[in-house]
């Protein structure tokens, strides 16, 4: 009877393609215990990657999303604890300016127009706050800051009252300063440095945007830093020695600040609306993208019972292979005559 055998070299190429494809095997789960991913993905679509580029795009533009809501939610929420920090000032300052305009004491009037000069640096400096490096009232020159600064206000308007000796020509001279529209010399020419053009709404969602149009311009905000401008300039020289010109000031200053807090009031109201909407959209993308990463995972993830099974029985094939291979390399003629 003929047998047939195979030679030293041919087993030798056997041990070394067999102690390849094992060590092919261990690598590929190895990856997949450590990943929980499947290596081969053409295999695991079965050559159809429509399904799975589907839900790899849909969770790409959900990422997108949650990327743009986060960053609108943080702009928002910055913006209205600013508006709050105003509307704080307005509300503190307004009674002690009707107070010092009823009363018309030269030691009152100087008081509360030292007061709100203070007053008017600490909502200029509230209204210039940056997110990041963006300043949030500027529009779209988020660059530039919003408003130049108080003191460039008081010496703007200091200007612009020249010549005007009674209490109604400074609150027109005031008031036709802050509202000159652009090209006007006013107030938006000279004081604010931001865009003419809002910021672009942030898509947040699936048809939902979030718009965030207020700047530095807004006819509230005007009002409320020309009503404390109206007490501070008094601090700057105003109607020197007419005590009764600047108690009309000031009880002009304080009227306007109680309605600039109502105003202000409203403004916060609105992006709490907007905050809301960010919230709920924001939850919403969530479960879409927890249920598409579930249908993804259930194409592209790899069992990890079955892989830990399949890991262990490929460890214990290379070692026995390891081990068949250390006995043939003793073996030697007399052992095989033997």
């Amino acid at each position: 009877m003929t047998s047939i055998s195979q030679g030293d070299m041919a087993q030798a190429f056997l041990l070394r393609r067999q102690n390849a494809d094992l060590k092919t095997a261990l690598s590929r789960l190895t990856y997949e215990m450590s990943s929980g991913r499947q290596q081969d993905l053409s295999k695991a679509v079965g050559g159809d990657f429509k399904v799975l580029a589907g839900l790899e795009h849909s969770l790409s533009v959900l990422s997108s999303f949650r990327t743009a809501a986060r960053e609108a939610g943080t702009l928002t929420e910055n913006l209205r604890t600013a508006l709050e920090t105003v509307q704080t000032i307005t509300t503190d300052l307004a009674p002690s300016l009707n107070s010092a305009g009823t009363t018309g004491g030269a030691t009152h009037i100087a008081t509360a127009a030292y007061d709100a000069r203070q007053k008017l640096f600490s909502a200029v400096s509230a209204l210039n706050f940056r997110v990041g490096d963006r300043y949030a009232l500027s529009g779209t020159a988020t660059d530039q800051k919003p408003i130049l600064g108080a003191q460039d206000i008081l010496d703007e308007l200091a200007i612009a009252i020249t010549g005007q000796v009674t209490a109604t020509g400074v609150i027109g001279a005031v008031d036709a300063w802050f509202d000159a529209p652009p090209g006007g010399g006013g107030y938006v020419d000279t004081i604010y440095g931001g865009a003419a053009t809002p910021l672009q709404p942030f898509r947040i969602g699936e048809g939902e945007e979030a718009s965030l149009t207020l700047t530095a311009t807004d006819d509230t905000l005007r009002g409320t830093l020309k009503g404390l401008a109206l007490a501070a300039i008094i601090e700057e020289g105003a109607l020197p020695g007419d005590l009764v010109g600047q108690g009309v000031l000031m009880k002009t200053a304080g009227q306007r600040l109680m309605g600039s807090g109502t105003d202000l009031a409203t403004l916060r109201a609105n992006l709490g609306a907007v905050e809301a909407q960010i919230a709920t959209v924001s939850t919403k993308n969530e479960n879409e993208t927890s249920a598409l990463e579930i249908a993804r995972n259930r194409i592209v993830a790899a069992d990890p019972y079955e892989t830990a099974n399949d890991l262990q029985a490929v460890q214990t094939q290379l070692e026995t292979l390891y081990a068949i291979t250390a006995r043939l390399s003793r073996l030697s003629l007399a052992d095989y005559l033997r």
